[in-house]
């Protein structure tokens, strides 16, 4: 059920609407420049594709392939959560290199310290108390590759959800394989929301095994559905760039005006 819960700073940093704006502004333009899509799984069960979350506190936690789940994290809850600020853990030393990003909600923590440990765990208790706010969690901590099992998690979104009075816990899962394309797919998929208010008696040991499995079985069906390449089992959220380039595309753009066709820069057609 919802709740009309007035925002609060608490103790998360101001955000720049205005820088985050830019940001996403050269993000989107990166991202189109590196990949061929990004696409959202639809899930085999009736919920919804995009979970509902009007008026709710959300801790979104997911695994950690590559350096680019930052950007699509942001780009995805940009596409379908455009009223929404987004924060979520860096590693200090390297958010210390790009200052700019603690204005657009990246949190500087400091790895495997019990300082790093306590400032993490205030943040997530102050975004699970707004509801203008994703905060974002790569729960494996470290680079993991997407087919890797069993999925292991940090202590940290265990302790987070057990200290959380409200509000969902949502696995979310992404992987970057090739499909038909010179570029890679940007392959992303919500898991089952968690509700918070109904797992009270959870310790934060149980809460992270619960999750761990939730976020496994999300990663398992996003799995099945890259490896069909189905096209059709995704919702797409962005296109990115199309085609192989070069003179491979040169020579098909004369062949096809030749032909009286209208040239597709597509490697290969997409089912309907």
């Amino acid at each position: 059920m919802s709740r009309n819960r007035k925002p609060s700073d608490a103790t998360l940093p101001p955000h720049s609407r205005r820088l985050y704006d830019w940001f996403m502004w050269y993000v989107r333009g990166y991202c189109r420049r590196h990949f061929h899509s990004i696409r959202l799984l639809k899930p085999l069960d009736n919920r919804p594709a995009v979970p509902l979350i009007e008026g709710e506190s959300v801790l979104l936690y997911t695994n950690h392939p590559s350096w680019w789940d930052p950007l699509i994290f942001f780009l995805v809850a940009q596409k379908l959560y455009p009223d929404r600020m987004n924060y979520g853990p860096m590693d200090a030393t390297a958010l210390g290199r790009y200052s700019f990003l603690k204005r657009i909600g990246f949190l500087g923590i400091e790895r495997d310290s019990w300082k790093g440990a306590a400032r993490f765990l205030r943040f997530a208790k102050a975004a699970m108390e707004r509801s203008d706010v994703l905060f974002w969690v790569t729960a494996q901590g470290d680079f993991v590759d997407p087919r890797q099992r069993p999925v292991d998690m940090k202590p940290g979104v265990g302790h987070a959800a057990a200290n959380a009075k409200h509000g969902w816990i949502i696995p979310f899962a992404v992987e970057y394989p090739f499909w038909n394309e010179r570029l890679p797919e940007a392959l992303v998929a919500f898991g089952t929301p968690q509700r918070v208010e109904l797992n009270q008696d959870l310790n934060a040991a149980q809460w992270n095994k619960c999750l761990a499995a939730a976020l496994e079985e999300t990663q398992n069906e996003l799995r099945t559905a890259a490896i069909s390449r189905d096209t059709n089992a995704f919702i797409e959220l962005a296109v990115g760039t199309v085609g192989i380039g070069g003179v491979y595309d040169i020579t098909r753009r004369i062949r096809s005006a030749l032909a009286g066709k209208r040239f597709n820069p597509a490697h290969e057609e997409e089912p309907s």
